[in-house]
């Protein structure tokens, strides 16, 4: 009589095979997740930080450099020349007062074509790669005189 000792090893090589693969695939599956996770989570705070900001730019009457002392921030401590005011932030939305940092908050007066009308873009960027995590504008009244 032969032995099954053999058979039952290869069959048992199978079943560690097939659960190496499921593993391998759950495991792909959870990285995928967690990166989808990241980035909603960018999303929600760079939604979070352009509606402040456009809350408090609308509540200067359009004043930039009010609204960037009322954020905490230094009007034009690293804007180029087109920028009215940004702040960066560290991976943990952190204000970052260094050059490195995650995510940069941007505002910018927009041209309105309106009398009476101001507006402003503001958007987050992810530094890594440029992207725009998230962009709104902000909209207010403005005083006109009786000769606009």
């Amino acid at each position: 009589m032969k032995s099954k000792a053999p058979l039952i090893l290869m069959e048992q090589l199978v079943m560690l095979a097939v659960f190496a693969l499921a593993a391998a695939l759950c495991l792909q599956a959870f990285v995928k997740s967690d990166q989808l996770s990241r980035g909603a989570e960018a999303q929600d705070r760079a939604v979070a930080l352009c509606q402040s900001a456009a809350e408090v730019i609308r509540a200067n009457g359009g004043d930039l450099p009010a609204a960037a002392a009322a954020l905490g921030l230094t009007y034009g401590a690293y804007a180029g020349e087109s920028l009215d005011f940004e702040a960066h932030y560290n991976g943990d939305w952190t204000l970052s007062n260094t050059r490195e940092y995650d995510y940069c908050l941007r505002a910018e007066r927009v041209e309105a074509g309106i009398a009476g009308l101001g507006r402003a873009k503001i958007w987050v960027v992810k530094t890594a790669d440029g992207s725009t995590v998230f962009e709104l504008e902000a909209a207010w009244q403005e005083e006109v005189s009786a000769r606009d």
